[in-house]
């Protein structure tokens, strides 16, 4: 059945918007080549675009620069500004951007585990307000999407943050507090390695996957699972928590409120630290995702001896977690991601894969993460961005 008149703007609307997302700004001509569209159709449309707000001129482009053909088309980036979060157990990271994705303002706070509930919410809650100030005189009114990357299970009936051991209480009372202090803002809230597997995705080591799992190892240690193209969270929404998972080597078994017998127990920051300092590998810092990330750089920089066997028994621990998704999921692709797949590089990657594919018959390429820890705030805001638009783009 053929579309309504109505219908058929609304397509070419949106078609034409996604192109001056992904192309930056495009002259009708460029818009009619791009779409396929007829001259009357890509005028019609330019000027609804214009009338409603969502492009403006912002230049113009050939030889003469001048008249209706020479004109350049953008999204109006002022039109919504968008935060994104990276919420830690001793801090938050934020970003303001505006509605094309350009980053205007950032900001880093720690929050102290002993502030309580209250106190530390109001410090999160204050450095978004701190970043959108920066970013411009109207961006905190302005604020359209706020998206939030935390530890933790989201519950996918209620969006909510589970109630989890180990983790602050401030976490699952922030998008409360954000979404009272921007009524008219959409606060939502995502597994942060799911985020993580967005951004490697769309912009990092991932982008030409549409089935990979992304594993993330950092202070902790998880997953994220892309089937098809999407990302898959599970009935309670707990797919990828892979610290749990039992596995040989950790002297114990995990339970439903501890995972330290599980994968974390060889994979995580902690164990990374004791596993240097096991091969007489100076260990500096607190026992975090960038500490143990200094550790493995450290030791692919050195090349060989205890150095080189650290890396090998890393590597043996690592590929230990990933046979098993390996052997149920089939992805054809394992990223290691966070801030320790990002240091170890393709030394640790290869490392991962030679001994992947000795354990498992199911062929699986491994490769570093590119994104590191960046990875869950780059994730948080495309998954703002892609919101918004899809309300402001919307007929």
């Amino acid at each position: 059945m053929p579309a309504s008149p109505s219908t058929a703007r609304a397509i070419n609307d949106r078609l034409a918007l996604r192109l001056l997302q992904q192309e930056g700004p495009l002259t009708a001509g460029q818009l009619k080549q791009l779409t396929g569209l007829s001259r009357p159709t890509v005028s019609d449309l330019v000027e609804r675009l214009t009338v409603s707000g969502l492009i403006r001129v912002v230049g113009e482009s050939g030889e003469q620069r001048r008249g209706p053909n020479a004109r350049l088309y953008g999204i109006a980036a002022d039109r919504a500004h968008l935060a994104a979060l990276d919420v830690r157990t001793g801090g938050v990271l934020v970003l303001v951007s505006d509605l094309v994705g350009r980053v205007l303002a950032e900001v880093a706070v720690p929050i102290d585990a002993g502030s309580g509930t209250g106190p530390a919410v109001e410090q999160a809650v204050a450095a978004v307000e701190e970043a959108a100030r920066k970013a411009g005189p109207d961006a905190w009114a302005g604020l359209h999407t706020v998206g939030i990357g935390a530890p933790g299970l989201v519950d996918p009936a209620t969006g909510d943050l589970r109630d989890s051991s180990g983790l602050p209480a401030w976490h699952r009372s922030l998008v409360a507090a954000l979404q009272w202090r921007l009524p008219k803002a959409r606060v939502t809230v995502e597994n942060e390695t799911n985020l993580a597997a967005v951004a490697e995705q769309r912009e990092g080591a991932a982008r030409d996957r549409d089935t990979f799992v992304l594993l993330w190892l950092g202070h902790g240690v998880g997953a994220a699972v892309v089937l098809d193209g999407r990302l898959r969270r599970g009935a309670s929404g707990g797919t990828g928590e892979i610290g749990f998972l039992p596995v040989p080597g950790t002297g114990s078994l995990p339970s439903a409120t501890d995972c330290d017998g599980g994968f974390h127990a060889l994979a995580g920051a902690a164990a990374i630290g004791a596993l240097a300092r096991e091969h007489g590998l100076p260990a500096e810092g607190p026992p975090d995702g960038p500490g143990a990330a200094r550790l493995v750089a450290r030791a692919v920089t050195a090349g060989d001896g205890p150095a080189a066997r650290f890396l090998d028994t890393l590597a043996d621990r690592i590929a230990i977690g990933t046979a098993a998704v390996t052997a149920i999921l089939d992805p054809g692709c394992v990223v290691l991601g966070g801030e320790v797949g990002q240091a170890g590089g393709e030394a640790l990657a290869a490392r991962v894969g030679a001994r992947l594919n000795r354990m498992s018959p199911l062929p699986a390429e491994v490769r570093p993460g590119t994104l590191g820890g960046t990875a869950v705030l780059r994730g948080a805001l495309l998954t703002a961005r892609d919101r918004a638009q899809d309300e402001l783009f919307a007929p």
